[in-house]
């Protein structure tokens, strides 16, 4: 297993019914763990790098309802 982190930044914070959509995310084989930084309004997922890529984890969240902006580059 290779672990890597990607980050984006978000626009409209997430509600109830986004939350509730990443618990289903979580479920994802390969998704290891999701953060969100709200101060900086940056979601960090750390994820399987042989079972996923960056733009694979984007549409994931997309599709929970996550307003993703931009990529972010982990320093």
């Amino acid at each position: 297993m290779t672990q890597l982190d990607v980050a984006f930044r978000y626009g409209t914070p997430p509600g109830e019914n986004e939350l509730h959509a990443l618990t289903y995310a979580r479920d994802v084989y390969g998704v290891r763990k999701i953060d969100f930084d709200e101060a900086q309004q940056i979601v960090r997922v750390e994820y399987d790098a042989t079972r996923l890529n960056d733009d694979s984890v984007a549409a994931l969240l997309r599709r929970a309802g996550l307003d993703l902006r931009e990529k972010v580059a982990l320093v």
